[in-house]
């Protein structure tokens, strides 16, 4: 009967804190449906804050209205345009057996498809997607990423207008994009929307999303707003731990939701974690703070295998010495400067395992020269099962 579900992206018994950004984005839809595209959103936050959850949001709210979905998860090193292909096939043959239900015409629909088969034959491994009709010769087959995927959005996008329908696509992880991929990516959906045509994207990402959506192409400000997503307000924080349980009968004192509180600093994917373990543990259908603080333990190795570990472990030694210096100067941002000068080496020498980090996605530029952890709560993390790196370097440097 536990209603708690820590995970990465699962969908959380109570979404709340995120109304807002839910009601912006159902007006988005709606005007792209009816073929006005007004700005679209990319959430961008920390690891743990619900951005997937989310998008899934988004995603649910859209095929409600309509629309035909298109979600994937942007892979480390790029290969989006072999995923937009598939996802693109199932979108087209679902627009067809609509356009049939409606008695539409479908020869946009065929004439996407066509295109959709010229961009794949173009595409590394993409001969090997299925599309049993001939390529419309003339689009989508430059070999130009950017010319081609603007043509099959434009085909794609001409085919769901004609049925009364929409396109979403939305990208988990936005921030994996191939610099070519981003910039041909924006360059499309510009397209899309100066032809009024009912495509939508959505990305979520980390912090250093905008900066990269601003580098490949400088009007992008004006197609996406970046809402930052962070911790959730304490009401909200609240309301997610304390009313699940009240559905099923169980009920939190004040003292333990402070606590709760306290301990989680209000991150979603804390809160569901620790809200899970104290319903485990606590003996009666009243949940106090003792009960809280009880599970105090059992979080922290949970979190420390669960979430923390599987990020550190991807890192090279010396980059986890990079990080475990950060830890040493508090959760952040910190001056790069500061952080090379604790690391007893120039800001230049350091400057690989920086940018290193930045691709991995364990550390951001919030703002020139400033560098942060994109996982809440990671100093404290890396202070506890780290040992601190720093008097060896300088007892090296004397000697």
């Amino acid at each position: 009967m536990n209603p708690y579900r820590p995970g990465a992206g699962t969908q959380p018994p109570l979404l709340t804190g995120r109304d807002d950004l839910i009601s912006t984005f159902e007006v988005t839809l709606r005007r792209t449906l009816a073929l006005q595209p007004s700005k679209s959103l990319m959430p961008i936050g920390l690891r743990g804050v619900g951005k997937t959850v989310l998008l899934n949001r988004f995603a649910a709210d859209a095929v409600k209205l309509g629309y035909e979905v298109c979600s994937l998860e942007a892979p480390e090193g790029g290969n989006l345009p072999l995923l937009l292909v598939a996802k693109l096939r199932r979108a087209l043959y679902s627009l067809d057996a609509t356009a049939n239900l409606r008695k539409k015409i479908t020869r946009t629909i065929a004439q996407a498809l066509g295109v959709l088969k010229s961009f794949a034959l173009s595409t590394p491994d993409g001969s090997k997607i299925s599309l049993d009709l001939d390529p419309a010769r003339g689009f989508a087959d430059s070999g130009n990423l950017t010319e081609d995927l603007t043509d099959v959005l434009i085909s794609v996008g001409e085919a769901a207008r004609d049925v009364e329908s929409g396109l979403m696509i939305a990208i988990d992880e936005i921030q994996y994009l191939e610099d070519s991929e981003f910039a041909s990516l924006i360059t499309a959906i510009h397209r899309t929307t100066q032809k009024d045509l009912p495509v939508v994207l959505v990305g979520t990402g980390l912090p250093s999303v905008p900066g990269r959506v601003g580098e490949a192409k400088s009007y992008s400000e004006r197609l996406f707003a970046f809402p930052s997503i962070g911790s959730l307000p304490v009401d909200s924080a609240k309301a997610a731990v304390s009313e699940p349980a009240a559905a099923r009968g169980v009920r939190f004192e004040d003292g333990a939701l402070d606590e709760i509180i306290k301990v989680t600093q209000c991150y979603p994917y804390f809160l569901q974690e620790w809200a899970s373990h104290v319903w485990n543990h606590a003996p009666k259908t009243t949940i106090t703070r003792s009960d809280v603080s009880a599970v105090r333990e059992v979080v922290q190795s949970a979190l420390d295998s669960n979430f923390f570990l599987v990020r550190l472990d991807r890192l090279t030694p010396a980059e986890k010495d990079y990080m475990r210096v950060m830890a040493e100067l508090g959760a952040g941002p910190h001056r790069s400067a500061d952080i090379a000068a604790r690391y007893g080496a120039k800001m230049e020498s350091v400057s690989p395992l920086r940018s290193q980090l930045i691709r991995k996605g364990m550390i951001y530029s919030p703002a020139y020269g400033d560098t942060a952890f994109t996982v809440p709560l990671f100093d404290d993390f890396l202070r506890r099962v780290m040992p601190a790196p720093l008097a060896k370097r300088q007892a090296k440097k004397k000697s």
